[in-house]
């Protein structure tokens, strides 16, 4: 039954608005009219829960957190037995906005008799192919309750995962623009006032005070302008990543890093890993679950090793070995995976895998919170013992002639 978004006026003049079902936008008026609403815009929505017109999946997505709430309520209320259609429904009753549209399109197209990932792939801004693909592997195997569980705790670990690198990073990076700060303040209002008392004593000063002089009236004359040179070149460096062959190349270096490279890799693998364990395990096929978890990789050059894994698996190679030639993968998740391979339980050697590589990410972000917080507190403690000694020598000086 088609779907449409309305706007009303309520018996106290209010506006109204929501989704309704009804056969023709007629039949939708007069529903309204049940209501005690009058009608003032009646748009029909697209199948992707848009309005019609708008484009498929107008408007921004789900969040993370919003897709791994939906996905375990479906799960629990498919799993007491309800049908789809009723289970989108009710879901659909205790939402609004854009999240309403969606379940009442996806209902919608579920009793005109698609499967629900067929329904989910018309709206693929809101549900990737990861998801969709998962969901059809588990209504072909009845297990589509079991299978919404297992993306529900996949969607919450990925959330996790991101969350974790966040906050490991987001220390040192507070910390840097907080040194920043207090070196432009101390570089404005504390320097001028010292280096004041040195200008009228007309001694020569000596090198560091110069460059702390010249550096204080370079700040005071020009500003923000300063600022002007960084934003141009982290502007060029957007558009140079934008094309495929550097970004690829800048990807390589920084798996050459010492501490970055290590926090990366640990990454993107630990995220291969949980994704490809998530599809094997809602029976996906083996090829296509590959392909679908390469695509998870942020890392371009990590994406395009581990997208070759899928072409040596199609010639007959077995899933270690070939992750093992992509050079990847650490010795021990290959041996869980090999494992696997070797007694059938290739999904829960997978999720032994990934468990692994998110140990393997704990201890890259351990690494990288210890290096960089004392990193950013001694390059701080440089740039201030700096400043104090440009304005202790010429008061030495001075003193040594007062004498």
């Amino acid at each position: 039954m088609p779907a449409f978004a309305y706007h009303a006026l309520d018996a106290d003049g209010r506006t109204r608005k929501g989704v309704l079902q009804a056969d023709t936008a007629r039949a939708a008026r007069a529903s309204l009219r049940e209501r005690g609403l009058n009608a003032l815009k009646i748009s029909p929505l697209s199948e992707s829960g848009a309005p019609a017109g708008a484009g498929v999946d107008a408007g921004q997505g789900l969040s993370s957190a919003q897709l791994a709430l939906l996905t375990r309520q479906l799960s629990a209320l498919i799993g007491s037995g309800l049908p789809i259609d009723e289970a989108l429904g009710a879901l659909a009753d205790g939402s609004d906005g854009r999240l309403r549209s969606r379940l009442v399109s996806l209902r919608a197209r579920v009793m005109e008799g698609a499967t629900l990932a067929a329904a989910m792939a018309e709206s693929p801004g809101t549900f990737p192919v990861l998801y969709r693909a998962t969901i059809a592997a588990g209504e072909a195997s009845g297990r589509l309750d079991t299978v919404l569980a297992r993306l529900a705790d996949y969607t919450e670990s990925r959330e996790a995962l991101r969350s974790k690198v966040v906050l490991a990073l987001a220390y040192p990076i507070l910390l840097t623009c907080v040194a920043l700060a207090v070196v432009a303040g101390l570089m404005v209002w504390v320097v001028p006032q010292v280096i004041g008392v040195f200008a009228q004593a007309q001694q020569a000063l000596p090198w560091p005070t110069r460059v702390l002089v010249g550096a204080s009236e370079l700040i005071q004359q020009f500003g923000l302008w300063l600022l002007v040179p960084p934003a141009l070149l982290v502007g060029a460096g957007i558009a140079v990543l934008r094309v495929p062959a550097l970004r690829a190349g800048w990807h390589r270096l920084l798996l050459r890093l010492p501490v970055i490279g290590r926090l990366v890799r640990a990454a993107d693998t630990a995220r291969f890993a949980r994704t490809l364990a998530l599809l094997v395990s809602s029976a996906v096929p083996l090829l296509e679950a590959l392909n679908i978890a390469s695509q998870v990789v942020v890392n371009s050059h990590l994406r395009q090793a581990l997208g070759k894994v899928a072409v040596r698996v199609r010639e007959g190679q077995g899933l270690a070995r070939a992750l093992e030639e992509s050079g990847q993968f650490p010795p021990v998740a290959l041996r869980l995976i090999a494992s696997g391979e070797k007694s059938g339980r290739l999904d829960t050697m997978l999720f032994d895998a990934a468990n692994h590589q998110e140990r393997e990410l704990d201890t890259a972000l351990g690494v990288a919170t210890t290096v960089l917080g004392p990193g950013v507190i001694l390059l701080v403690g440089a740039l201030v013992l700096f400043i104090v000694l440009a304005i202790l020598l010429p008061i030495f000086s001075l003193n040594t002639l007062v004498r």
